[in-house]
């Protein structure tokens, strides 16, 4: 299938050498021509240039207000004749956002989907991620094959903005998850227990996690190169937030988590992986 690619991160990559993988054809484009280098991919010279012969769209961008330029800017997707196609924005939006983006699409005839995913670089390469889908019934299973590629868990919402506040709460557990696991790494250093024989106790014990096996070596080895930043994550935890505000629920552990990500950016290493929390607590 000839498919639309836009946003060519870390993650973004990932997925779309999958799909390149499981034999489909992507025309992309990214703010930074670069990172497509390597591709065997036909490179479009605007986001609405990406529409002109796909069917189904995908977009995988930072943030909502990256979304929202890919769509309504000057050359923009929704400046084309998208008439029947299928946008599959797999970005974690703002919940707020994303219905006026459901509500954007609709009106220039094509179908929208959030489809936030659950996991980072490595299962994205494997397509084992677990994909979040809200959006038109008729448009999702049109696309289920498709997403099955990708995701090896597939869960879907009817009503708008469900699936990417079901992704901002599991993102509250992700986090949480990981500050705990080298909080606790960190102590047990401390206290004069080597770092590999505290990962492989707590990985078969109070901290066996997917987060644990997934983060294992980067904490062993202190390689903090990027599947899914600290930036990103802090940005999905002030959304939370948000979340939380509007249903005037408290929310303990999600705004400590978030705080302590905040610190990342003071320290330099918002762009490393979110596993290198582990250096704000190993520098006390």
């Amino acid at each position: 299938m000839q498919l639309g690619f836009i946003g060519l991160g870390h993650l973004g990559k990932a997925i779309a050498g999958r799909l390149l993988d499981c034999g489909h054809n992507l025309t992309v484009w990214n703010r930074t021509h670069s990172k497509s280098e390597g591709m065997l991919v036909e490179i479009a010279s605007s986001p609405v240039s990406v529409t002109q012969n796909a069917e189904v769209v995908f977009l995988c961008m930072f943030d909502s207000n990256a979304v929202n330029s890919v769509l309504t800017q000057e050359n923009g997707i929704l400046s084309g004749e998208i008439a029947g196609k299928i946008i599959i924005d797999l970005s974690t939006n703002h919940f707020k956002e994303v219905s006026n983006f459901h509500e954007l699409c609709k009106n220039a005839g094509a179908t929208y989907l959030e489809a936030p995913v659950l996991g980072s670089v490595v299962p994205a390469s494997q397509g084992s991620l677990t994909v979040l889908v809200s959006g038109d019934t008729t448009g999702y299973e049109k696309v289920k094959p498709l997403l099955e590629n990708i995701g090896k868990h597939l869960f879907y919402f009817n009503e708008p903005a469900l699936a990417t506040k079901m992704k901002l709460i599991n993102n509250l557990a992700l986090g949480s998850f990981m500050a705990t696991i080298a909080e606790a790494l960190s102590l047990g250093e401390e206290i004069g227990i080597a770092k590999k024989e505290i990962l492989e106790i707590l990985s078969v014990g109070g901290g066996n996690s997917l987060v644990l096996n997934a983060k294992k070596m980067k904490l062993l080895e202190e390689d903090f190169s990027t599947h899914f930043s600290c930036a990103l994550i802090y940005k999905d935890l002030h959304c939370l937030q948000d979340l939380a505000y509007e249903q005037k629920k408290t929310l303990f552990t999600g705004s400590v988590i978030k705080e302590l990500y905040a610190r990342t950016f003071e320290e330099g290493m918002d762009q490393e992986d979110f596993s290198a929390i582990y250096k704000l607590f190993k520098k006390k």
